[in-house]
């Protein structure tokens, strides 16, 4: 079923549906089963040079805009796949690339270009802060050289298959701040000479596979040098990073309503049911059809909030808009499909099952849809912040 976003950037659409065709639903399904990392699909994403997209040319990456980054994840998803696995490996980099010296950019970029190092994780989110980030815990003390780092973070995915990690840290209590944004920067951390010298990663199994670890940080020493940018302005750097990590999910969950779409209308076409295809019943047809018109208006958002955001224009309530209206329209899109498939929708073997626990997520990550609704009300309507 062609669409109008599979007339952008149609060669690297192509490209990306081979590789996901050397990845099959088994393949997922058996990772799935034993919650393993699929290493092997992002070595070969990897390879491809689908990871280091965004990265510019004189960096070793291609140098393109978000546009071919979201084609490239609602690609992976549409074909049955996660970008989960892997998708901070495309925009977490841009950190350093707007905010690092040039020495920390020719230092890491080329390397995480040609994925000889893995910058996967970002580590923001607390167990008592949640989504107001303006409250974290974690601090670190300069002494000398170094950062001294103590604290906690938790639903930080990805943490044991990386090499770095942009952490967000204060270095002034909030309490001595002038804003409550203000005193907290941003350190990139080297993962495999942290753990076990004051790091301690620890698994959080979930209802899906998605790498999600616990840190624990017990007087983490981080040289100095590793500071990205300037120390206090780290909440700033941060925001910038999550407009284009919220626009890249939506586009996976744009893939992930074309793929149950996709299932679905296949499926009501085969199957048989009193002597008839269910599909030609409108109690079928008609929420098939009202997935596709809400996953096309939701891809529209997402196209308009990437292109803003290649413009370098302001994006922030595009891109919460994207958001909150592809991760709705993925939600109905598998439930729709669920629902159209009955019992076999339950089955491993569909894959649909799983497919319906992975797009759950973004109802509540990166950013909840109460909080989306929070922005939209008081940046684009004006009204009073209720918090």
């Amino acid at each position: 079923m062609q669409t109008p976003q599979d007339q952008s950037f149609p060669e690297i659409r192509e490209s990306v549906r081979k590789l996901c065709a050397q990845f099959p639903g088994s393949y997922w399904q058996a990772l799935d089963r034993e919650r393993i990392y699929p290493k092997d699909f992002v070595k070969a994403l990897t390879q491809g040079g689908f990871l280091s997209i965004l990265i510019p040319e004189m960096y070793g990456g291609s140098g393109l805009g978000l546009g071919a980054a979201t084609a490239v994840l609602e690609e992976i998803h549409r074909s049955g796949g996660n970008g989960g696995a892997c998708h901070a490996q495309m925009y977490t980099m841009g950190t350093v690339l707007k905010h690092g010296s040039a020495a920390q950019k020719a230092k890491f970029l080329p390397k995480i270009a040609a994925g000889e190092l893995a910058l996967q994780a970002f580590g923001v989110t607390e167990p008592d802060s949640g989504t107001d980030t303006t409250r974290i815990r974690t601090f670190a003390r300069k002494e000398g050289d170094r950062y001294i780092v103590k604290g906690q973070k938790i639903w930080i995915s990805r943490a044991e298959h990386s090499d770095l990690m942009i952490l967000l840290v204060r270095t002034t209590p909030r309490e001595q701040a002038v804003k409550p944004s203000d005193g907290m920067s941003v350190l990139l951390v080297d993962l495999r000479a942290a753990v076990g010298k004051g790091l301690t990663i620890r698994p959080v199994r979930t209802m899906l596979n998605h790498a999600t670890t616990e840190l624990f940080f017990d007087d983490l020493a981080v040289p100095v040098e590793n500071l990205i940018g300037v120390e206090g302005e780290g909440f700033r750097y941060i925001l910038d990073g999550m407009n284009a990590e919220r626009i890249l999910i939506a586009s996976e969950c744009i893939g992930d309503g074309r793929f149950f779409i996709d299932r679905a209308a296949a499926y009501a076409k085969e199957r048989q049911v009193f002597g008839a295809p269910i599909g030609r019943n409108q109690g079928i047809q008609f929420p098939i059809a009202r997935a596709h018109i809400q996953t096309a208006a939701a891809a529209a958002m997402v196209d308009n909030a990437s292109a803003l955001f290649d413009a370098g224009k302001p994006c922030g309530t595009e891109a919460n808009m994207a958001k909150l209206l592809a991760s709705e329209a993925s939600w109905y899109a598998a439930d729709m499909c669920l629902q159209t498939h009955g019992g076999f929708g339950f089955a491993e073997e569909y894959d649909i099952e799983r497919k319906f626990r992975e797009t759950r997520l973004y109802q509540v990550a990166p950013i909840s849809t109460n909080l989306i609704l929070s922005h939209v009300a008081t940046h684009a309507l004006g009204l009073p912040k209720s918090f």
